[in-house]
């Protein structure tokens, strides 16, 4: 970690009262080294990471980390402040701040190394030490693990006061050397693990690399029953303690019999720190349990498998994690706890004890946690309300159908536009074909077009089934749709069936199963009972109220005109720029897209599918225009980007403007949605219609009057960028900034809160 962090990449007299000037002035140290090539970009990344999950932790550190294109190699900076800065952790500010740079391609030689910063600092004595330096040079020395810098745990105590906190580990009195671990055994093997006190695997090829180090000695020394530490997949972490070789955990044997063993995943979005804090976590609370306890870190360089063997043994699964889990299938079958991230880090003792109290029950999951209630496309917290759950479940079944609304529904058009509108009366393909005809081919387009439209219904209903249940789900997820379309209830039906899906193979899963039937249960009794059940509730209970109540949706489409119209295009074109592709934009799309995908959609649902893209592609193409019209009221980054948003503008990408709205929300939003407001009420009042759900400028040879829908979507565009001009310009300038380069986000708070997207 030598060129990782030097003195002039410590402050220990931060002054910043905010986490975006701590960010700042740790930055300008990067920046100042010419490790970070771009200043506004790099924090740019950084406030789109920390918009994820703040990086807060308890113990007062805070940990805010990227990747990025603007950083050059793999550097740390520290900061200690006097004051505190809300990182939002729980027990409040953090006095040791590590701002952790990663190029946007970084190996995993220098991965393992943040891995085994990340795990130190779960170390009180490591913290307590950086609490009381006196000196960059020696704080450097410190976080670097030199040897002349490890601190001795009665100084390091009586030198500053130790923090306590839920965030540190219990009972972690070893000496910090877990860094210096990590650099040799980087140096070793570009596959070797990640090492810390405990070590975990980090590589494919060999996951040992040097797991124990100079503190697993002292405290294997102390304690002849040596505790549980993770071991990599299939092969026995090195240690020097006495106890080491050849177990892939180890553990004395209790006196009335073996102990209790669980298998836990961590991973975070950047899988740089939360992922292996959490695992330090959970193992020193495993070793203070008396409970064997391995851990799979998914992480930035990868995973190294669990041994199937260490899996199969286990009587407990606990996940902690803030994306999904990879290969999660291979431990079904047993007690889950399913939380965030930062659970593993802060509570690792409660997740513990509820897997132990789970197993006591009989309590299983068959390919999702059982009773977790957990979609599987998590964007929230454990304990979460059921309207964020539920909109998760419904954008999970949404983001599935999208590809085949958007392949099927340019398939058709281009039938149509081939072929002439009297296609969808040509006989089928497979009688009729004629190579040498354009109507033949655009036959083609339209059938197969038609082909991708059925599966709509089943694909939304099975996918939302499937982010409440997991795999268990997509059977009588995919029937139950299936059943709407025969019964005529369209959208509203796909949309029933799937919750109806999950949530009674959610019931089922929560039945205490004899061991004997476990492994039945996931291929036999849970596809054929919940399908049962899903049908029978589609057929005789709840499909044909559905249907009328879909054919009532559909009738008011159709009896929309005049005001009616313009209103709900004003409606439409402020939901899709709300948040630019956020869940209130995908209501808007999942509605427009419900109205045309039929065999035969109405004028008035084509006027609304267009309406929702010409004010999906406003915020991005202003954006693109005003930094060319007016350049100076931006940064250089944004400028950059400003470029990339013509193309994705054009394209009906409406995320394009997501990192202006994100460093500077209370202008670019509010701008957006007057624009868009405009475009969507010319497009419904011109009687714009558009057969293809999504393409941009590249299908306005399918749409309806397209020289009036591209009217309107340059009205919309010239209206946003004008108050987007307009309210930058109003803005006071922020001191310490160059001309033409006007503060961003990081160094104005307003201007930070990010946008749901």
């Amino acid at each position: 970690m030598s060129d990782m962090i030097t003195a002039d990449l410590v402050d220990l007299d931060l002054s910043a009262d905010t986490k975006e000037a701590a960010a700042r002035a740790l930055a300008e140290r990067m920046a100042a080294l010419g490790r970070v090539t771009d200043l506004d970009g790099f924090l740019a990344d950084v406030a789109a990471r920390e918009a994820q999950m703040p990086t807060g932790l308890d113990g007062g550190i805070g940990i805010p980390h990227c990747r990025s294109e603007h950083v050059t190699e793999p550097t740390l900076a520290f900061g200690r402040s006097a004051a505190g800065v809300d990182f939002g952790a729980a027990d409040g500010p953090a006095d040791l701040i590590f701002l952790i740079a990663a190029p946007a391609g970084a190996d995993d030689a220098h991965l393992t190394i943040l891995s085994s910063l990340a795990r130190q600092l779960m170390n009180a004595d490591f913290t307590d030490a950086l609490r009381a330096a006196r000196d960059a040079g020696s704080a450097a020395a410190l976080i670097r693990g030199d040897a002349d810098a490890v601190p001795v745990p009665e100084d390091a105590g009586s030198a500053a006061p130790t923090r306590g906190g839920a965030g540190e580990a219990p009972g972690a009195h070893a000496v910090a050397e877990g860094a210096s671990e990590g650099a040799r055994g980087a140096g070793e093997s570009a596959g070797s693990a990640n090492s810390g006190v405990n070590g975990a695997s980090g590589g494919e090829g060999s996951a040992s690399g040097a797991a124990g180090s100079a503190s697993g000695a002292q405290s294997g020394a102390k304690d002849s029953a040596a505790v549980p530490v993770a071991a990599s997949a299939g092969t026995a972490a090195g240690s020097t303690g006495p106890a080491a070789a050849g177990a892939d955990a180890r553990s004395v044997t209790a006196p009335d019999g073996p102990p209790f063993r669980i298998v836990a995943v961590t991973s975070c979005p950047t899988g740089i720190a939360h992922t292996y804090m959490a695992a330090e976590s959970l193992e020193t609370a495993g070793r203070d349990a008396g409970v064997e306890l391995v851990v799979e870190t998914q992480g930035s360089a990868g995973f190294t498998r669990l041994d199937p063997a260490v899996i199969a043994a286990a009587d407990g699964v606990i996940f902690a994690h803030d994306v999904p889990v990879r290969e999660k299938d291979r431990f079904a079958g047993k007690p889950t706890v399913d939380v965030g991230v930062k659970a593993g880090i802060n509570r690792p003792a409660d997740l513990i004890t509820e897997v132990r109290e789970k197993a006591a029950r009989g309590e299983v999951s068959t390919g999702a946690p059982a009773g977790a209630g957990t979609p599987v496309e998590r964007a929230g917290e454990p304990g979460e309300g059921y309207g964020t759950k539920l909109r998760t479940w419904l954008m999970t079944g949404v983001s599935y159908m999208v590809p085949f609304v958007a392949a099927g529904g340019l398939l058709i058009a281009l039938g149509f536009a081939i072929g002439g509108w009297e296609i969808n009366k040509a006989p089928s393909v497979m009688e009729h074909f004629d190579w040498t005809q354009v109507d033949s081919w655009g036959a083609l387009l339209f059938q197969i077009g038609g082909v991708a439209f059925g599966f709509l219904v089943p694909v939304l209903a099975g996918y939302i089934a499937y982010g409440m249940a997991d795999r268990p789900g997509l059977v009588p997820g995919f029937v139950g749709g299936a059943i709407s379309l025969t019964i005529n209830a369209g959208f509203l039906g796909g949309l029933a069936a799937g919750l109806i899906a999950g949530g009674v193979v959610m019931a089922i899963q929560r039945v205490r199963i004899p061991p004997v039937l476990r492994g039945i249960m996931p291929v036999v009794v849970i596809p054929l009972i919940s399908t049962l059940i899903v049908g029978f509730l589609m057929f005789v209970v709840i499909g044909k109220p559905i249907a009328e109540a879909q054919q009532a949706m559909t009738d008011w489409l159709d009896g929309l005109s005049g005001t009616n119209a313009v209103l709900l295009g004003v409606l439409l074109g402020l939901m899709m720029c709300f948040d630019l592709g956020g869940p209130v934009n995908k209501v808007a799309y999942a509605f427009a897209t419900a109205g045309i995908a039929v065999a035969d959609p109405s004028d008035s649902a084509m006027q609304v599918m267009a309406a929702v893209m010409a004010a999906g592609m406003v915020p991005p193409l202003a954006m693109a225009l005003a930094t060319t019209v007016r350049g100076k009221l931006f940064t250089r980054t944004e400028r950059e980007n400003g470029k990339a948003a013509w193309v994705l503008g054009a394209s009906f990408i409406s995320e394009g403007a997501i990192p202006f709205a994100a460093a500077d929300p209370l202008r670019v939003i509010p701008a957006s949605m007057a624009g868009g407001a405009v475009t969507g009420a010319l497009s419904m009042a011109f009687g714009a219609t558009l057969r293809a759900p999504h393409g941009g400028i590249f299908v306005v040879p399918l749409i309806g009057n397209p020289l009036l829908y591209l009217v309107a979507i340059a009205a919309g565009v010239c209206v946003t960028t004008a108050l987007v001009v307009a309210l930058k310009g109003m803005r006071k300038p922020v001191p310490g900034t160059g001309p033409g380069e006007p503060g961003t986000a990081a160094a104005t708070p307003e201007a930070k809160q990010p946008v749901a997207a």
